[in-house]
């Protein structure tokens, strides 16, 4: 998988992304990350991408132009005239593990990171393919977004964890929180770790694993229970734990 970010703040894209996992998915060749600054394809001496929007009104606007050579200059080095590009806005469909996971078949994706108050309506609608959001609240930039979008696409590339598991039996991937977990002392505070982890016994412990991740889920996120795949046996023992309490 390689990521290609355009943005005006390239060195906070490469410092986050060259840490912990990431960085050693990036040292080991199995993602690559190429972060383009907008700021060098500007036609001016100063480097200056922004102009006072059309209407009137508060801020400024990226122009599209620098944005335009910015994604020109993608598509040469990647050989593709039209690759995918993920425009991070609060407009956008909001990101989870399944567009992750249609994302994360690309071979190259392109993440755009717009500043001030927007982008040139032109350029966007001439590049964008993707228009994705992480929440209904506004942020600085879209730097912080496409971390979030890279870091959960870069767990599913295969060899970047690990246990190539993990990235399966984590949250969301099923539609169910993932069940709590716990590591040595066996006691702590007087709180001892649920004997059946104890026990050795995988069939029960993955038992007991998928019986956590419902309750939670349903405790937590009931909202995703409507789209989980449970049992009938399964939907009838939630609501007889959901009758006891």
């Amino acid at each position: 998988m390689n990521f290609h970010v355009m943005t005006l703040f390239p060195e906070m894209i490469e410092r986050a992304m060259n840490e912990s996992i990431t960085g050693r998915a990036i040292k080991a060749g199995y993602i690559s990350v190429d972060a383009v600054n907008i700021r060098d394809f500007a036609n001016n001496k100063h480097n200056r991408v922004d102009d006072y929007p059309y209407g009137g009104g508060a801020g400024m606007v990226m122009q599209a132009e620098p944005v335009y050579r910015c994604y020109e200059s993608i598509c040469h080095s990647i050989g593709n005239e039209r690759p995918r590009v993920v425009f991070m806005t609060p407009q956008g469909r909001t990101f989870n593990q399944k567009i992750a996971e249609e994302l994360s078949q690309e071979e190259d994706l392109v993440l755009l990171c717009g500043h001030y108050e927007g982008i040139d309506e032109r350029v966007l609608e001439k590049i964008v393919t993707d228009n994705v959001s992480i929440g209904d609240y506004v942020l600085t930039g879209g730097e912080l977004p496409a971390l979030v979008v890279m870091d959960t696409i870069s767990r599913l590339v295969p060899g970047v964890l690990n246990n190539g598991m993990s990235a399966v039996k984590e949250s969301f991937s099923d539609n169910l929180l993932e069940y709590p977990q716990y590591t040595r002392p066996e006691e702590w505070m007087g709180e001892k770790v649920p004997p059946v982890l104890l026990s050795g016994h995988h069939k029960n412990i993955a038992a007991w694993y998928r019986e956590q991740s419902i309750l939670r889920t349903a405790k937590n996120r009931p909202d995703l229970l409507e789209k989980a795949e449970l049992t009938e046996k399964e939907r009838d023992w939630l609501y007889k734990q959901q009758e006891r309490k």
